[in-house]
Formats: C-alpha cells, sequence, structure tokens
C-alpha cells in the first residue's frame, strides 16, 4: 500500500514538472561564461548539429573542439535514446542519493541568472520532463531545460563538470558536451525501479484419498 501511495505522489510531482518544463523550455540551452564575457549557443543550433551534423555556431565549435571527442561521436553520444522508467527516474531525482546526484552534476553549469539555488530542481524538471515518453537523451534533456544555464568558467566554478563515467582522462572527465553525452546513462543505471511482485505460493497439491 505505501509503495502504490509513494509511486503516486511521485507520479504527481513529476506531471506537475512536466507542465511547467513544457511551458518553460529554453531558447538558451548553454550560455558560456569566462571572465567577463558570455557567448550564447541557442537551441536552434544545437538542433541544426543534432540534425544534419552541421556547425553554425563558434561557441558550439569551440566547445566540442574542447570535449576531448571528435563532433560525430558528440552528435552520437548526445541523440541516442536510453530506455527508463518515469516512476523509477522520479525515485531516484527525489530521493536523498538522487539530490546528491544532481548537485554533483551542476558542479559548473546551473541556471543563469539563480545559479546553483535553483541548479538541482531545474535540471531534475529536464530529465523528468524528457522521460514522460520512457525514453531519455541528452539532446531530449537540454531541450527541456527550463531556464537558460550557463557554463561558468569564472569566481567560484572552474567550467569543469563532474563527468558520470570512470576511467576518463583530460578534456574527456570535465567538459561540458562530455558531460551531456553520459549523463541519461547515469541516469538510467540509477532509477529506482518497482519491486517484482513475489511469485504466489503453488496451491497445495490434493490427495487422491
Amino acid at each position: 500500500m505505501f509503495t502504490r501511495l509513494a509511486a503516486g505522489l511521485l507520479a504527481g510531482a513529476s506531471l506537475s514538472t512536466l507542465a511547467v518544463a513544457a511551458e518553460a523550455g529554453t531558447k538558451q540551452p548553454v550560455r558560456w561564461v569566462s571572465g567577463g564575457a558570455v557567448w550564447t549557443t541557442k537551441s536552434k543550433a544545437f538542433k541544426k548539429f543534432f540534425k544534419n551534423g552541421d556547425i553554425t555556431d563558434r561557441a558550439l565549435q569551440a566547445g566540442i573542439n574542447n570535449s576531448g571527442w571528435t563532433a560525430d561521436e558528440i552528435r552520437e553520444g548526445m541523440t541516442k535514446t536510453y530506455k527508463v522508467d518515469l516512476i523509477g527516474v522520479s525515485r531516484f531525482l527525489y530521493s536523498k542519493d538522487g539530490v546528491k546526484f544532481l548537485k554533483d552534476q551542476t558542479r559548473s553549469y546551473f541556471p543563469y541568472w539563480k545559479k546553483q539555488k535553483t541548479a538541482v530542481a531545474a535540471l531534475r524538471s529536464a530529465i523528468i520532463a524528457d522521460s514522460k515518453d520512457g525514453k531519455l537523451s541528452s539532446a531530449g534533456i537540454m531541450k527541456n531545460l527550463p531556464v537558460a544555464f550557463r557554463l561558468n568558467d569564472n569566481g567560484s566554478s572552474d567550467g569543469a563538470q563532474n563527468v558520470c563515467k570512470s576511467g576518463l582522462n583530460g578534456a574527456q572527465a570535465t567538459s561540458l558536451l562530455s558531460w551531456y553525452v553520459f549523463l541519461p546513462a547515469c541516469v538510467q543505471a540509477n532509477q529506482i525501479l518497482p519491486a517484482a511482485p513475489a511469485p504466489r505460493a503453488a496451491a497445495p497439491v490434493r490427495g487422491l484419498w
């Protein structure tokens, strides 16, 4: 009974988050902030890149060059879809471990205006919104960001992200686009799926006498 109730509450929270994200999808998913300079890569530039590989934005080109991967690898990784369960994803992202994960994953990439004050809620909103159809991708998460995000390379942030993949080195372990590539796989691996129902006990065999 408790499990069903918890699932219902999480579903309600997820649906309300979905509504907010659907209304507020940002056109500025990455604002590259370094020192006093800010360069915005708009969503349409990412869409062109994901669709046919065209790179029409110099900051996006720089981001790819500094990612540790080729443009084709970034494009393939960010458009790859992962099967997920909406309730399982919500359970994880609202759990204590999930909140810790979201804080870790927004080390230098967070909402442009509110910064890390709303980072957890904003990233969680985007992930849940993209999970509603049972599929999750980096491109989908980016599309569902509720507000403009910045990659901060000044002040208290050094521009490095905690890429959720062990065994990487250099830019592959810290760059924003490498972080995006591996984010959905980490969410899929950590989702908290409903427990399978216990098998029913077999009926006792009746004797013939």
